[in-house]
């Protein structure tokens, strides 16, 4: 089945990533892609115990994880790949372009120079040209906060 979804979530492994996303999507296993989270054992914890037993979870730099999109793709195991920023994002197509198909854009905070584009989602005009670019380049970008509301294609978000 491999890669069922690839997700922008600031707050990482929590419950509506894990049961909103993990039971309809019968994950099996979640790839965090953050360097800083791969770094930290504590964090590493923190996220392993909002993880139900039966999704795997693996922790991955963008470097580490790039190589072994194609792997995860082709997978039978059903694999979501999760980041936290745009930024992110970003860096793991350009490791790796074309590795990812579709990019979901999930919960992304209000913070400085961010604007609201929807209730869950807020951009800066640098992750929406980011976006744009990503989306120029092949990536399909769509935001849904859960698996049951209509995704919103990038164009009604910029």
């Amino acid at each position: 089945m491999g890669i069922v979804l690839a997700r922008v979530d600031d707050r990482l492994v929590h419950g509506q990533v894990v049961i909103g996303w993990g039971r309809p999507l019968q994950l099996e296993r979640i790839i965090l892609v953050d360097a800083g989270v791969r770094e930290s054992l504590w964090e590493q914890e923190l996220y392993r115990m909002a993880a139900p037993t039966e999704i795997a979870l693996e922790f991955l730099s963008p470097a580490e994880a790039a190589p072994r999109l194609v792997h995860w793709a082709e997978s039978r195991e059903r694999v979501m790949v999760l980041v936290g920023s745009v930024a992110t994002a970003a860096e793991l197509w350009r490791l790796a372009p074309g590795g990812l198909h579709t990019l979901n854009l999930g919960a992304i905070h209000a913070g400085p120079g961010r604007t609201e584009r929807l209730r869950y989602l807020h951009l800066s005009e640098e992750e929406a040209d980011t976006l744009q670019e990503l989306a120029r380049a092949g990536l399909e970008v769509t935001a849904q906060d859960v698996p049951g509301s209509r995704p919103v294609p990038l164009t009604e978000l910029v």
